[in-house]
């Protein structure tokens, strides 16, 4: 079950730092536009908005991926913690989202699930 946990945690990881790169990096760009709407120049008022949060998407990728590096290094503890509070944050963000919006209601189920089942499976596995 920890396996599992440490899979999702990485698609997390790995999903969040897409989200980093659209968000900080490309927030105008067609892969942004396309997953957020609008288009450039609706989007450039926001864009100092979008690379700050952006970089909170790449800290909580950064803090599980350390998380993921820390068990298979056999530090179980210490990585079990930064992956569920990487994972955690994630699935408390997308929760937010999910309440505050009906309109991004899918996006929000999107960004949570991963988050979800690596928290669930990790302490899981971590309890068996």
């Amino acid at each position: 079950m920890l396996v599992l946990g440490l899979i999702a945690a990485a698609l997390a990881a790995a999903l969040h730092i897409v989200i980093f790169y659209m968000e900080s990096i490309a927030w105008e760009g067609a892969l942004a536009r396309k997953t957020f709407g609008g288009t450039p120049d609706e989007a450039r008022p926001h864009a100092f908005y979008a690379f700050n949060q952006g970089f909170y998407n790449l800290f909580l990728a950064v803090e599980t991926i350390v998380g993921i590096v820390l068990i298979a290094a056999g530090s179980r503890g210490i990585g079990a913690a930064l992956v569920l509070a990487g994972t955690g944050s994630m699935l408390a963000a997308a929760l937010v989202l999910l309440l505050a919006s009906r309109a991004h209601r899918a996006a929000a189920l999107k960004q949570g699930a991963l988050p979800l089942i690596a928290v669930l499976a990790t302490t899981a596995g971590l309890l068996l």
